[in-house]
This record gives C-alpha cells, sequence and structure tokens, in this order.
C-alpha cells in the first residue's frame, strides 16, 4: 500500500506540442507498476492550457481548484473546484485555466499494457 500527500511527488513540465504552462505530477503509475489505472494531478497556470489533442482511451477527471474551460467539439463548458468531467475515447478536449490562481486537476487514465 501507498500512502503520500501530493506535494511529496516530483512536478515536471508537461513537454507536448501544444500545451502552455501546465505541470504534471504522476501519483500512481508505472513506478507502483499499476496494472488498471493510472493517476495524475495536473497543474495549469492562468493564461495556460493542455494541448487540444484526442486519444483512444477514456479520461475522468475531478477538478481541485481553479477556474477554467474544458473545450470540446460539443462546446466549451467552465469548471470549478468541485466539478467532474468525464470525457469519452476519441473526444477532442483541452483544459483551459482562466482564472488568476492555477487549474489543478486529478485525471485517470486506463494504464497502458505494458506498464507491468
Amino acid at each position: 500500500m501507498k500512502v503520500q500527500s501530493i506535494e511529496s511527488h516530483e512536478q515536471q513540465d508537461v513537454d507536448m506540442e501544444g500545451a502552455d504552462r501546465v505541470r504534471m505530477r504522476m501519483l500512481i503509475g508505472p513506478k507502483e507498476r499499476a496494472p488498471t489505472f493510472h493517476m495524475r494531478e495536473f497543474e495549469v497556470a492562468p493564461g495556460g492550457h493542455t494541448p487540444h489533442h484526442q486519444h483512444d482511451f477514456e479520461h475522468e477527471v475531478l477538478v481541485l481548484g481553479g477556474d477554467g474551460v474544458v473545450k470540446s467539439d460539443e462546446g466549451d463548458r467552465t469548471i470549478t473546484g468541485g466539478d467532474v468531467v468525464y470525457v469519452p475515447p476519441e473526444e477532442k478536449h483541452q483544459f483551459v485555466s482562466t482564472g488568476r490562481t492555477p487549474l489543478r486537476f486529478i485525471c485517470l487514465i486506463p494504464a497502458p499494457a505494458d506498464c507491468t
């Protein structure tokens, strides 16, 4: 069993085309040999955004704090601390920080098949 604070995990810049002022912490993932899900924490600085992208797996997101917009082909939706977001597979999406403080969220994704 693992019990650690979010802050005890190393935060790294997201080096992905289309990302601007985004940092991520891998909370549970390959290091723990998690076979089913990976849990990540993202922090998007005010005015920053994740890439506008899609993939073949779903996301489950819990917004911890800040204010933002999640963009999709269905339109923009405002988000704030306490909101939950479900992004289905293949849906283009982007998280944008619109507040004065960073937009922070937890994101769950399926673990890659080769992680265990």
